[in-house]
């Protein structure tokens, strides 16, 4: 399965300067937050593929909207071809009673929340997020603090991918595009990734030219 993943910044590369063959073979995009609407409404209309998403911390619009041709993942587990995708937007609180952002522990109630899914659907294979797992490409300032709930979440489970965004490349040298977490594989979807993804294989491949950064 080809993917594409997106988020913080949009692609000039594949939305000022389209062209159909640089989303050739795409078979789902992940959206990872910070993005406009018009932005994802674009690659649903130009991509066969569907377009799932989770909310950043600075889109100003909430899980209760619904656009054509996208499917929100906030608070859920959806089944696309088989493959098992949770979905959990917003950062680290930084700004009180700011929209899309949570303490540590209004992130792990909201993952408490999904026990009956997890139980039902035995576990994800993709976690989605905005914000990063702690101590794992995350930052020390409050605003881009990785949630703890998230780590314990990928160590109990051992999904195959967790996609995230909100660390952008532009932040420091210590960026990186895929690591590794105990058996998953972290991406970091800033700006765009394509990706090739086989349930249950180790087997992560990029485009050289679809860097995104």
């Amino acid at each position: 399965m080809k993917i594409l993943a997106l988020a913080d910044e949009e692609s000039k590369s594949l939305y000022e300067y389209y062209r159909p063959e640089k989303l050739k073979g795409v078979d789902l995009i992940i959206a990872c937050g910070d993005l406009r609407k018009s932005y994802l409404d674009f690659f649903a209309s130009v991509c066969h593929a569907p377009v799932f998403y989770v909310l950043g911390n600075h889109d100003a619009w909430d899980k209760t909207e619904r656009l054509p041709g996208c499917v929100c993942l906030e608070d859920d587990i959806v089944v696309y071809k088989g493959i098992r995708i949770m979905g959990l937007g917003g950062s680290m609180r930084y700004q009180r009673n700011a929209r899309n952002q949570y303490s540590e522990a209004e992130m792990a109630r909201r993952v408490r929340k999904l026990w009956w899914k997890l139980f039902r659907m035995r576990g994800f294979d993709i976690l989605v997020s905005h914000s990063p797992a702690k101590d794992c490409n995350d930052m020390e300032d409050v605003p881009h603090q990785g949630f703890g709930c998230f780590r314990k979440l990928i160590e109990n489970y051992q999904p195959e991918l967790f996609i995230h965004g909100h660390v952008h490349a532009t932040y420091g040298s210590d960026f990186r595009r895929v690591d590794r977490l105990g058996e998953t594989t972290v991406i970091n979807a800033y700006s765009h990734y394509i990706f090739e993804y086989e349930r249950g294989s180790d087997v992560i491949w990029s485009e050289p030219a679809e860097r995104g950064y």
